[in-house]
This record gives C-alpha cells, structure tokens and sequence, in this order.
C-alpha cells in the first residue's frame, strides 16, 4: 500500500498516494488540467502534451510525473498557456470544417479545448494529404478527423489487451523548416509527430468491443449504425447498468424521439460510456435495441397468466433478470407452492454454498476492481475472452499497469489472451486437458497455502517428491598474476578477479500435480520467477469448475485458497444477475407438472422477445437492480417505455398487493442475504473524480460454519476414441443470450453453430457454408460449421446463445462434452 503524501497544488494542501500522477492528483481534488491523450486508467502518451505544469520551478507533464512530498505544483504559468494555446493551434490545422454534420460536435473535446485556450486565429499551416475513411468492423475510421491523440490506441492494449490498435506512418509533406524555430517546442514536437501518424487496424485481434469509440475525443472513429443519424446535444442520456454480462457495467442510453411524425415514441440511438472510469463491453455497447415493441396490454392474456401461475408447479427463468423480477418470483413461488427452476443460477448458488464451508464467508473474497489492481493473477476455468469480457481486462489490466505477472488455466488456446504481457515471462498460458481442474487448484494450494487441515496438506505432501538436477552457478575467484616489467624485468605479482561457471548437483522439491496439466520442473521455476515483488493476488474461477462433475469439491478447494492464502478470489457468474438470482431465490430441480416459463419455454410462456403467451417488459425498458459480480447492487433505468404488464402487476393480483412500481421492491430484498433496505432513488450512481466508483452499495458478507473436508482425487481425464474430439459449450465473442441476437448490429451477420479453429476446420476439409452433423449425449444435431480466427487448437466450441438453443442437448451439466463430427 503506497503512502500518503502531502503536496501543494496551486496554493492548496492536498493529500495523495506516493507514485501517484500530477494529472490524477489534480483531477482527484478538481483541480483542472487540460489533456486530450491521457485516459485515467492507462499509462502517458504524451502525444499532446497539453497537461505541462510546473513542479518545483521546472516544467513538467502532469500525466506521467509523480508527485513527492512537500511538491509544489503550480498548473498555470505564462510559459504553459503559450504552449497549450500553440498545441491547440496544431490540432486545428486542416482539421475539416464539418462540425455541422459530425457525429461528436457537441461533445467534441477539440472543440472543448479550442474554445478554452481562446483559439481565435492560427498561426500554422501545411498542406494536406489525402486520408480515405476506413471501415474496420462495427466501425468507421475518419484519419482526416483523427487527431493522432493515440487514446484508442492506449485503451486497447492497457484495458482492453487486444493490442488491435496501433499508431503507423503516413505520406505527408515536412514541416516547414520556419515552423522550428518559431514555435513552442512542445507544440513543434507534438506537430511533428502528428504529421507523420494514423492509426492501424488489426483486424484478427479486434474483438468488436467498442470501447475505442468511446475513448475517442473527436469524430475520428464511430460506430457506423450510430453515424450521420443524430446530434450529440439531441440526445438524452439515460444512466443505467449492461444487461448483458454480470459486470453490469455503467453506461448511458442514448435516447430521442424516433422521427418527426412519432414525437412521442423513443428510441435508443446508441450506447455511450465513461472511458476514464468504466470499460463496456461490445454486448453492451452494440447490442441495445433488444425492447418489446408492445403496442397494448392483453387483458386476456393477463387473465391467462394468472391462471396458468396458479396451477404452476414450476416457474422457470434465466438470470436476465432484475432482483426486483427475481424476489417477484420467489413470492409468487412460495404463494402458489411452485418449484422455482433456474439451473444456471442453482449451480452457482450450490458452488459458493459449497464454497462458504470450507471459506468461512456466505460470499467470495474479491471482486474484478480488485483483480485491477492486483499484481499476480490466476484464471481458472473460465473462457474469459468470451465468457465476461471484463474479467479479461482486468486481468490485462493486472498484467500492463501493475507490472504483474499472470497464469491463464484453460483447454482452448487463444490468441488473443496470449497478447496480454509477455508469454513465456509476464504471462504464461497453460492449455490443459479437460476435468484436470483439481489439480490446479490442488497446485495453487501446494505452491501458496499455509496452515492447511492436515488431510489436506497430507493429500498434497503425497504429490510431492525431492529430485536433483544440474545448476550452473557463477563463482568469482581471486587468481594472482606474476607480471614482468619490460623495462625493468622486474616480476609483480597482479591479483585479479575472474568469474568462473561451476556445474554442481542441487535437491529441490518437485510435485506431480503440475503433470495433471502437462507442465514439468519449467514451470516451478517460471511460476518463482514470476512472483518476484508481487504483493497482491488475486484468483478469478469460472463457469467450467460450477458445471464440473466434481463442482463440490472445486468449490471446498476454492474456499481453502481464500482462506489459507494470500489470494482474493473471483467466482464469476455467467448471466447478468447469477449472483443476485442465487442470493434471493430458493431454488429447485424441475418436476413433472404445468410449467410456467419467464423467457424460457414453457406451458405458458411470459417473454420479453414477443414471442410467448403474455409480453413483458425487456431490460432496457424497465427500472430495477442487478448484483453484479463485485458483489454490488448496481441501479439501472429504463432507457424506453414498455406499453404491456408487468410481472409487478401479476404480482398485485396474486399476492393481493398494491403495489404500483417494480422498483418498491427494491427496499424489501432479504436484509439475511447482505441487502440494505434501501429505496431505489436513493442508490447512487456515478463515478467521482477520485476514481471512486458510487454505484449502488455492497453486499454484505456473512461468516459461516467452516468444514475444512474435501476429496481426494484422481484425475480421470475424458477419454476419446480414435474418431471423437472434445466439444466446448461456449458462444462467440459479444453473443450472450436471445437478446443480443436480436440487436440488429449483430443480427446482420449472425453465426449460430459450431466454431473451429482454422486449422481443424482444414483438416476436417470444410469449407465456407459448410454444416456439420455432431453426435454427443446420444443425440445428433446438424449444426452450421464457421472458423474462429480467434482461438486455436482442436477443440471448437458450440454456441448455445439462441432462445432454447437446441444445442443445449449436446451436453450434461460439464462444459466439455466429447463428440463425433463429420461433414453433413
């Protein structure tokens, strides 16, 4: 933990952490300093060198010069201004007049900046080159707008970790010579640069997330559903949470009447974020028209749902859903005597049931904030490019800005992952067999735990084994040198220090576990070395452990590593509102009988999609709260209207409650499960200044009774015959649900199916449009085949995104499944 430190800025006493920024200290304690390069998350560019201060008499930049005691800082000088108002002159230079008709005027930092350094005049001029716009992915490219300020650039390798960005040369005539001696020489420099630069595009890494969009300060890169539609200043943002993924991260629904003759109608335009605090991921961003466009309430329909809820001896639902819907469903369960059927948000409930014995706590440790700032981290389990975006870039985030070191746990190999750190050094991946999950965690308590229950400390000990090997060591010796004078041939004796290499035989401690997932004596070493000067851990695990066979014993492990190690531990849900889901509802395995179904078939089907016996309000049109995975209570507003009932009203009626707002509920979640009687208009929402983020509130942790048991195990790896391949239920980058298929940014180009790699689709001999018949379960689908650049290996995976996806049958609980597959 770093120091706090008392320093001056402008006249004021402030406090900061030792290492700190200027720009982050002064932006912490709203001191404003002009920058357009620097994002708060990632590291400097200095591409603009906008931010210049003077601390302690010399001129420095604030965004990567730390502040020390005492400092003093002054963020205006005579000197500064001349500069920042030249810079500002540069930037102006050619950029096309088209204010009008671009996308960002309005909330254009160019034009922020010309506007505050009073640029009325320009000093400047070259002649210009010619820059096509380019369409990269679900996005336009304008290089005559860009700027060059490399933000897209910065976002992409330190948050994102995809690296799709870069700056690459242009064609373009030299600065005038004049130019030189003229201008401020920080204004010069950053012109200099600007002149010669673009941005590139990787399209094999890019993973459509947007966040570059958001990062950009001017009109240079924009989504291309949004372009040309809208102003900026037209728009209404309304705050809410991504529906999508269990991050639930902040963004903004950007809303306005549909057209001149439907005034009253609105519609979302786009998704909008705050790059310096939140990362959103491309779902988010991209997949927001999902809402169900109802034009009147059924009455007959409604009076159906209430019959068919009152004979119902299950409910079922998914985890896309508020608290709010989800303690509605509990009520009307526990009223009417129904099963309360969610298998996703069962499993998980079990796995930190589980958890908490061995643990000691009703919740996990960590949350992905903290995998942020860690500095060793560790996935296990989880798909994470896919499963939640966010945890990726936390783990990017761990591995680039903290100089951290990181181990990725997973069967399929990925490209993608493999661009974050330095593989081999920083970041080792470790593409294991499937159902060998125990011994990493097995592993991570041999190399990390202390003071384990003694039959699990047995259990490891008997892994263990001494061997001997080979080291070459560099000794350093004395030697003595007789040395003749040649003038007077008189002999001297010269010491001198030479270093030579000795071979010699040293005994270490080897365990077996690391075979479980095809490592050796390598890896122990790497591992060592990797945790030089780390100080905070952080362990995330996944959807692949709470779907295992062995899902108790897993989940015991993971408690024992929060207790008896110096990881933090993540159990990432894999829907928006698992965790929430878990936390209130009382959940069963389905039995025979009428089944109602809230987005899920069933006898009588309520559904958000318009596709069942009664609509219901989708998440964007509804005002509610998700626990996300750090275990908050994260708000969220309905961006549209929805015209049709509400499970609220079913509610009314069945409960015989009067209640007229979803949101009442808010305040009457169960206070034992770590809610806060809190009314939804009194959550908080934003995010400050400090880095702080002020949304919602924390769930409450509760100690429990720990059992420190778990089971031996042998790995019994899944066996395959000389013609099946191991089958992995997953879905593509951005598809997470029925709903972000709908979304017409992803529907255009939709893929459902099986997914290779490259490589296994050519040996399969497959081509473009191919189907594929796959024999799992006792049950053959024929499924469309595509190639996935994106991972390698041979293990594809099997989108299951669809509204009761029939792929679903492929697989038990497990996420691997092994399989036949032969071109249909």
């Amino acid at each position: 933990m770093s120091e706090m430190i008392t320093l001056t800025i402008d006249g004021k006493s402030v406090q900061a952490k030792e290492g700190e920024s200027i720009l982050n200290v002064a932006r912490a304690n709203d001191v404003f300093v002009p920058a357009v390069c620097y994002l708060t998350r990632c590291s400097p560019t200095l591409a603009c060198r906008l931010c210049l201060v003077e601390a302690d008499g010399k001129q420095v930049y604030g965004c990567n010069t730390k502040v020390k005691a005492d400092m003093n800082i002054t963020t205006v000088t005579e000197n500064i201004e001349k500069e920042r108002r030249a810079i500002m002159e540069v930037y102006d230079v050619n950029h096309p007049l088209q204010c009008g008709v671009c996308d960002q005027s309005g909330e254009c930092e160019l034009q922020n900046y010309s506007l505050y350094m009073k640029v009325d005049s320009q000093s400047y001029s070259i002649k210009d080159i010619h820059r096509p716009t380019q369409h990269w992915g679900v996005m336009n490219y304008d290089p005559a707008l860009c700027i060059v300020c490399e933000r897209c650039v910065t976002v992409c390798e330190d948050m994102v970790g995809s690296s799709a960005l870069s700056t690459v040369k242009r064609d373009s005539d030299n600065i005038d010579k004049v130019f030189k001696d003229e201008m401020p020489k920080d204004a010069y420099a950053m012109w200099n640069k600007l002149n010669k630069s673009l941005i590139g595009y990787d399209a094999d890494a890019c993973t459509n997330c947007g966040e570059c969009i958001s990062a950009c300060p001017v009109g240079a890169l924009v989504s291309h559903d949004f372009q040309y539609t809208s102003n900026a200043w037209e728009l209404k943002k309304i705050p809410a949470a991504n529906p999508h993924s269990s991050d639930c991260a902040f963004l903004y629904y950007d809303v306005k009447h549909e057209s001149i003759d439907k005034h009253a109608t609105k519609k979302i335009y786009r998704v909008n974020s705050e790059p310096h605090f939140s990362t959103v991921n491309g779902a988010g961003r991209f997949a927001y028209d999902f809402e169900n466009k109802v034009q009147s309430k059924d009455k007959d329909a409604f009076a159906k749902a209430l019959e068919a809820f009152k004979k119902a001896k299950n409910i079922k639902f998914n985890s896309y859903i508020t608290n709010e819907e989800a303690l509605i469903l509990q009520k009307i369960a526990s009223k009417m005597g129904s099963n309360l059927v969610n298998e996703d948000a069962r499993r998980y409930q079990e796995f930190l049931r589980n958890y908490s014995k061995t643990s000691g706590k009703s919740l996990y440790s960590s949350k992905l904030s903290d995998v942020h700032n860690s500095n060793f981290v560790i996935s296990v389990g989880s798909y994470l490019k896919s499963d939640l975006p966010n945890a990726r870039y936390a783990f990017n985030n761990s591995v680039s800005m903290n100089k951290g070191s990181g181990l990725y746990f997973h069967p399929i190999a990925d490209p993608i992952m493999e661009k974050i750190g330095k593989k081999g050094k920083t970041t080792e991946f470790i593409y294991h067999d499937a159902m060998v999950e125990e011994s990493i965690l097995y592993f991570i308590l041999y190399k990390f735990a202390k003071d384990l229950p003694a039959e699990v400390q047995e259990y490891i000990n008997s892994f263990k084994e001494m061997k001997t090997k080979t080291v070459v060591e560099e000794v350093k010796e004395t030697v003595v040198e007789i040395v003749v004078d040649e003038a007077t041939g008189e002999e001297k004796e010269v010491k001198k220090v030479v270093t030579n290499k000795v071979s010699k035989e040293v005994e270490y401690e080897y365990t077996k576990l690391v075979e479980a997932f095809g490592k050796n004596e390598k890896f122990l070493d790497l591992v060592d070395e990797m945790l030089a000067k780390k100080d905070s851990f952080s362990l995330m695990v996944g959807e692949d452990l709470i779907t295992h066979p062995n899902a108790e014993n897993l989940a015991k492990l993971c408690g024992l590593v929060d207790k008896h190690t110096a990881f933090d531990v993540v159990i990432i849900p894999s829907q928006t509102n698992t965790l929430g889901v878990a936390q209130i509802c009382m959940l069963s395995n389905e039995v025979e009988g009428f089944s109602v179904g809230y987005n899920i078939k069933a006898d009588f089907e309520l559904s958000a999609l318009g596709d069942g016996d009664l609509d219901i309000p989708a998440l964007n049109q509804q005002e509610g709260t998700f626990t996300n995975i750090d275990k908050k209570v994260i708000p969220t507003n309905a961006a549209i209207g929805f015209n049709g009932y509400t499970l609220n009203e079913i509610a009314n009626e069945l409960l015989n409650e009067d209640v007229e707002y979803t949101i009442e509920y808010t305040a009457k979640l169960p206070l034992e499960k770590g809610y806060k009687a809190l009314a939804f208009d009194d959550l908080p929402n934003k995010f400050g200044n400090d880095q702080v983020e002020y949304r919602g509130y924390e769930l409450t942790s509760n100690d429990t009774l720990t059992q420190d048991t778990t089971k031996q195990i042998s790995v019994e790896k899944i066996s395959l015959d000389a013609d099946e391949i191991l089958i992995y239920k997953a879905n593509p980058i951005n598809q997470f649900n029925e709903f972000t298929a709908i979304s017409h940014e992803f529907k255009r180009n939709l893929q459902d199916g099986i997914f290779f790699s490259k490589a296994m689709f050519e040996k399969l001999e497959l081509s473009e449009g191919d189907k594929v018949k796959v024999n799992a379960n006792n049950q053959e689908l024929v499924l469309n085949a595509f190639v996935d650049i994106q991972i390698e290996g041979n293990i594809p995976y099997v989108s299951t995104f669809m509204k009761n996806s029939p792929s679903n049958v492929l697989f038990n609980s497990y996420r691997f499944n092994k399989a036949k597959v032969v071109k249909a």
